[in-house]
């Protein structure tokens, strides 16, 4: 394990401004807003944001202040953070993010989770805590070689653990940071005490019956999800068949990036008129900054084509079987782009413990309402035997 800081050349930053400001722009139908996609003088108002007031260096600083390292694993090098509680029994825990996410999503919980003392807590609740980036994504990236699916990435998770001397942990994630959360309980049993996930997908049960039994709320979270299939799954039906070709275009232009990345910060989080609703605009520029920085737009893609390229690779991926040994816990945040169904979930996860329903929030909890993540991560851990 190597220690790592970033530290961007100067000539990229230039070269991304350049970019910016010769942006060739589309034109928009009147009065469509972000029907059809993101609005043309949203993102014009967001990329001259980007190019003469967000400061990378600022949040390069920020990001350095959190201590990083890159180890090689399975052929890749893997890029983590990774931080010590200075309580002794704290337990370790892995948060892994998704796309369009990155480490980033994560920081502003590292200090309630290891020093929870300091931040409202008791110290009986502090955390190891260790990020990785998704081998392809951002300073993981990218890879050098086909097959990283999630399981690849679950026994990869399970080696950096145990390369950290922790035999104990506890493993988190939401997005793709659920299913490679899952398989890592199925890959590491022996060492993975829980499992806490803030996103769960249900698909509808082949009984029929279990549909016709539906309440208003979950009629409402099934007709949600059949809506979200033919209107809102473009991107991933798009990463998990062409990935390379879609590279060229997202690695070629930063409006390009920005934009593809935006418009699910826009329909996946609690937010109305703008992403900036739910999340800081310059938390999500430096997210956007990881992917164009270290291009890794297409090979962070590749993650959906390894995984659920076919409809029997999908279901298997997000519908498991989860037959975990260890207990599991799930946070549901009303405005994600996947709302489960309790009962059906109950039939896919026998080891479920809690169930937490909150009445704000989307698909990225930690940027959105981290203080709410926090609590639930603790009181998930806290009866952990």
């Amino acid at each position: 394990m190597r220690p790592f800081r970033i530290h961007v050349p100067q000539a990229d930053l230039d070269d991304l401004s350049r970019r910016l400001a010769a942006t060739r722009w589309p034109t928009e139908l009147p009065g469509i807003g972000w029907e059809r996609g993101v609005p043309l003088d949203y993102l014009r108002d967001l990329a001259d944001y980007w190019r003469n007031r967000y400061d990378w260096r600022a949040a390069e600083r920020w990001l350095n202040d959190f201590p990083q390292f890159i180890t090689e694993i399975d052929g890749t090098d893997v890029h983590f953070v990774h931080v010590r509680s200075a309580e002794p029994n704290a337990t370790p825990l892995i948060l892994t993010h998704g796309w369009p996410g990155s480490f980033v999503e994560f920081l502003n919980l590292i200090g309630p989770l290891t020093d929870p003392v300091a931040h409202g807590g008791d110290s009986a609740e502090a955390c190891h805590v260790v990020v990785p980036s998704i081998p392809g994504y951002g300073f993981s990236g990218p890879t050098r070689e086909t097959g990283w699916d999630t399981r690849r990435v679950a026994r990869a998770w399970a080696e950096l653990m145990r390369r950290l001397g922790y035999d104990r942990y506890v493993a988190q994630g939401g997005d793709w940071g659920m299913p490679i959360s899952m398989e890592l309980g199925l890959a590491d049993p022996e060492h993975v005490a829980g499992v806490h996930v803030n996103m769960f997908v249900t698909f509808p049960p082949e009984d029929s019956t279990l549909i016709a039994g539906l309440d208003e709320a979950d009629r409402a979270r099934l007709e949600f999800a059949q809506t979200f299939e033919q209107e809102g799954a473009g991107w991933r039906k798009l990463q998990s068949s062409r990935p390379q070709t879609l590279s060229y275009a997202l690695t070629d232009s930063p409006v390009g990036q920005l934009a593809w990345i935006v418009e699910k910060f826009w329909e996946w989080t609690d937010s109305t008129k703008a992403p900036e609703d739910a999340v800081d605009r310059d938390r999500l520029l430096t997210n956007v900054m990881i992917y164009w920085l270290t291009g890794t737009a297409g090979s962070s893609a590749q993650l959906y084509y390894e995984s659920q390229r076919l409809d029997a690779d999908f279901i298997r991926t997000w519908a498991g079987p989860w037959q975990l040994a260890m207990p599991v816990g799930v946070a549901v945040f009303p405005a994600d782009a996947v709302r489960p169904v309790r009962r059906w979930a109950e039939r896919i996860l026998p080891t479920l413990s809690r169930w937490t329903e909150f009445d704000r929030g989307g698909h990225f909890a930690a940027l959105e309402q981290p203080a709410l993540l926090v609590d639930d991560i603790r009181h998930f851990i806290r009866p952990l035997p």
